[in-house]
């Protein structure tokens, strides 16, 4: 899998990937778009409405997402568990030269960095007190669950370039995977995965998008 570091016009770095021809994030701004989508839709609506922070990210990539939920978790002084999907993990080459750290500046951000990327298989990592991190080197359809999730962040590649990760087989299992009252955020916004998600049980919002980009969207799961 060959990647190639760019710069995205908040001057935070993303990855190309020539195979799909696909960028991992927004080229109007990786961080920005992580922080809007991530952060903003999806953890603090769990504080507005006192749920705990239990998150399930399909799509690890860079690791922008956990270092931004980490700084999330020094910041507002909650406690969060961290559970992330990865079967094609970066190598550490491409890993060291990502800028995330230029900006996401908190004591022992760069260590921290990189010890999301190195972690091992299924093995819980601690941050602090507060923030439990552990990655699973497994594709979606392969992962289950005991305890489900108050959060999905689905960073999966867009439905053009990876249509396999977007079908309702796929959004069934997340939705399976998710805690009642719990949320599932996604910068996508195309016609067919709403409908898909609103064919699994979510109720799904349409919201304004980040730069760049007139909508996202949110689906919750009531009962």
């Amino acid at each position: 899998m060959k990647v190639e570091i760019i710069a995205t016009k908040d001057g935070s770095h993303s990855l190309f990937r020539e195979d799909l021809n696909e960028t991992y994030h927004s080229t109007h701004g990786a961080e920005a778009e992580s922080r809007y989508v991530f952060m903003k839709m999806g953890l603090d609506y769990l504080r507005e409405n006192n749920l705990p922070i239990r998150i399930l990210e399909v799509g690890f990539g860079t690791g922008l997402n956990a270092l931004l939920a980490l700084e999330y978790q020094l910041n507002h002084k909650v406690k969060i568990e961290y559970h992330t999907l990865e079967p094609f993990p970066l190598s550490a080459e491409i890993y060291e030269q990502l800028n995330y750290t230029d900006t996401i500046q908190f004591e022992g951000s760069k260590a921290a960095f990189s010890k999301l990327h190195s972690s091992s298989d299924n093995e819980e990592q601690r941050f602090g007190t507060d923030f439990l991190f552990t990655k699973y080197y497994q594709k979606l359809e392969d992962f289950n669950s005991n305890s489900p999730f108050t959060v999905i962040f689905f960073d999966a590649f867009a439905p053009s370039k990876q249509a396999d990760m977007w079908t309702i087989e796929q959004l069934q299992h997340v939705y399976n995977l998710t805690d009642t009252n719990g949320v599932f955020t996604t910068y996508c916004a195309q016609g067919q995965f709403k409908r898909n998600l609103k064919a699994v049980g979510y109720e799904t919002e349409e919201l304004p998008g980040p730069p760049g980009k007139k909508e996202m969207t949110r689906g919750r799961k009531i009962i």
